[in-house]
């Protein structure tokens, strides 16, 4: 059956601004049937790594939190902690971010909790039945949440190809344990000519897989290692490093499942909504927001992520390229933007695999506000 994805093509009066036109589509797109009175409800989202502009913007967010707490819900909004070394490894720096970011709870109304906790620990692991994966490291506080609302932001992965709705499941409510189960199978990449010996990372390794050699340099005991990633934070020379070598067609489809995981966990509809806007080439942990490759098209919402993804690529592809970009020249509306940016990834980029495992379905029918 075709799943309902409810676009706003972004045109309002002053009789309609903004925030009526998001307030509408929400209500359209069934927020009742997600959040009901009391219920505490997640607002997961990016805020965003120290040098993007981007990311989503307060603006964009108060409408959501608003519209969540007229039903009843009492928002919060929430992500977890990055698996590379940045402004977001941990709790008090993320809050510190999204806060500089402009999402002050005084002003929007909802607080920042991050979903993982302190420092990435605060997990629930989850049986599943992937073909990569047998179970999948989870914030605790995502399964926690009485409801849930998921705002991504449109836009190019160096790793992934695209990201959207499915990869916001999929990273950002993964612990960093998690993280790296999806980067990653072996452990970190170890680069033993920049350690110095300190023993940090020794001293963080609760399962005893980091040892000093006789030189002092770092080792590795590859099947004590739990890949919880705390190493990568501890040590200040760069000696730990994420293996990023996982082939992108495997590595998206256990990003995929990490999804599909989410979506099982939680047991319930959770709304999903993506801004098409400002879709930049990279990722918004990237540090920097490049110049746009299509023109701002719209915002979708749905309770299926797999449509709702489905629905923004189909978007993204039918838009005029624009240039100055990083776009490949001569491309030309119905192309497909992102995989001409990155031309080794799967084409579909893992929608097929995630609609294989229960996400939801890439038959959709767009419905105009």
């Amino acid at each position: 059956m075709a799943a309902s994805v409810w676009f706003w093509n972004l045109r309002s009066t002053l009789k309609s601004p903004t925030r009526t036109r998001l307030s509408r589509l929400l209500s359209r797109a069934g927020l009742a049937e997600v959040v009901s009175p009391g219920d505490i409800t997640a607002v997961k989202m990016h805020f965003g790594e120290a040098g993007v502009t981007g990311h989503l913007q307060p603006l964009h967010v108060r409408p959501v939190i608003e519209a969540v707490r007229k039903i009843g819900g009492r928002p919060f909004l929430t992500d977890t902690a990055t698996l590379y070394v940045g402004q977001r490894g941990d709790a008090v720096a993320h809050n510190l971010l999204a806060r500089e970011h402009g999402f002050d709870p005084a002003v929007l109304g909802a607080p920042v909790i991050m979903a993982d906790g302190l420092k990435s620990t605060h997990e629930r692991t989850v049986p599943f039945a992937g073909e990569h994966i047998d179970q999948a490291h989870l914030a605790a506080d995502i399964l926690e949440a009485d409801a849930m609302v998921v705002l991504s932001h449109v836009k190019g992965h160096v790793a992934a190809g695209f990201g959207g709705a499915l990869k916001n499941l999929a990273m950002g409510c993964a612990t960093r344990r998690g993280k790296m189960h999806q980067h990653c199978v072996m452990g970190p990449k170890l680069a033993a000519e920049k350690c110095v010996g300190c023993e940090q990372c020794v001293a963080i390794c609760a399962p005893g897989a980091l040892s000093l050699d006789a030189d002092r340099r770092i080792t590795l005991n590859v099947e004590r290692c739990v890949g919880c990633g705390a190493c990568f934070h501890a040590c200040a020379k760069g000696a730990l490093e994420v293996d990023w070598s996982l082939e992108h067609g495997r590595f998206i489809a256990r990003m995929m499942e990490y999804a599909s995981a989410v979506v099982a966990a939680r047991g319930r509809a959770a709304m999903y909504v993506n801004f098409i806007h400002a879709v930049t080439p990279e990722c918004d942990c990237m540090g920097f927001s490049d110049a746009p490759i299509c023109p701002d098209i719209g915002v979708l919402a749905s309770t299926d992520p797999v449509a709702v993804d489905q629905a923004s690529l189909d978007l993204v592809n039918a838009a005029v390229p624009l240039y100055p970009s990083k776009l490949p020249k001569n491309l030309a509306p119905g192309d497909d933007k992102f995989l001409a940016l990155n031309p080794k990834m799967p084409a579909g980029f893992g929608l097929a695999h995630a609609e294989t495992h229960g996400a939801g379905s890439r038959d959709y029918v767009l419905r105009e506000l």
